[in-house]
């Protein structure tokens, strides 16, 4: 096989695919706030709520955790598509990668939630607390420290996710590297940039996460 690398034509495009990168990283971070904020309702719900609530929650959980993400992330776009409903490419990967992040962050603090003692809460009650603030003050500290290094697993995934957003027309960091490939015919090179800014941005997060965890943790 004789193939001639040429990289020029990446590096001068290193700028974009870096912007590329950033818009990639911020559709994560943002995804896992949501789906930190839905996971945790839905994990309470399933373990406190009766009737239809629960239902929905247990069905959002079973879907986003035995579905592949691309099926969630077209049914964002062109299962809604079909209803009359249209979203931009980041809104449907925004969207798509949020359920799925609620889904898996949401079993994971069932777990955290069953691994504090109701006796906490009960005292917590006997000191006058309402039942929201022994959940806000003493519970859910607690289970967000115990779901901390899981919760840094699925931030990960998300990031990496973000890349199915090309094939909805998001022009994230895959999407872009797609986008100046198709023009320059340099897959290889472009996609081996490519992979090098994913390493750093998750190594990166990973090194962030684990100097937060050093100050959380320490005692």
């Amino acid at each position: 096989m004789n193939y001639n690398f040429h990289w020029k034509p990446v590096f001068n495009n290193l700028p974009g695919l870096l912007e590329a990168g950033m818009l990639t990283l911020q559709v994560a971070v943002l995804s896992m706030l949501l789906g930190i904020c839905i996971g945790m309702a839905l994990a309470l719900i399933r373990l406190h709520v009766r009737g239809p609530l629960r239902w929905f929650a247990t069905t959002w959980i079973e879907v986003a955790r035995n579905t592949p993400a691309l099926i969630q992330l077209f049914f964002f776009a062109f299962g809604l598509g079909a209803l009359g409903l249209y979203l931009s490419p980041y809104t449907i990967v925004l969207a798509g990668l949020t359920f799925n992040n609620a889904g898996y962050l949401a079993e994971n603090f069932r777990g955290g939630l069953q691994a504090i003692p109701e006796t906490q809460i009960r005292a917590a009650r006997s000191l006058g607390m309402t039942a929201p603030q022994a959940y806000l003050r003493i519970v859910i500290p607690q289970v967000l420290r115990i779901v901390y290094y899981p919760m840094t697993n699925q931030m990960v995934w998300a990031v990496l996710m973000s890349s199915l957003g090309m094939l909805v027309g998001f022009r994230e960091l895959s999407g872009e590297t797609q986008a100046l490939a198709s023009t320059t015919f340099r897959i290889f090179e472009y996609f081996s940039v490519t992979a090098v800014i994913y390493y750093v941005i998750v190594k990166i997060f990973l090194g962030a996460a684990h100097l937060i965890a050093r100050r959380l943790f320490r005692y």
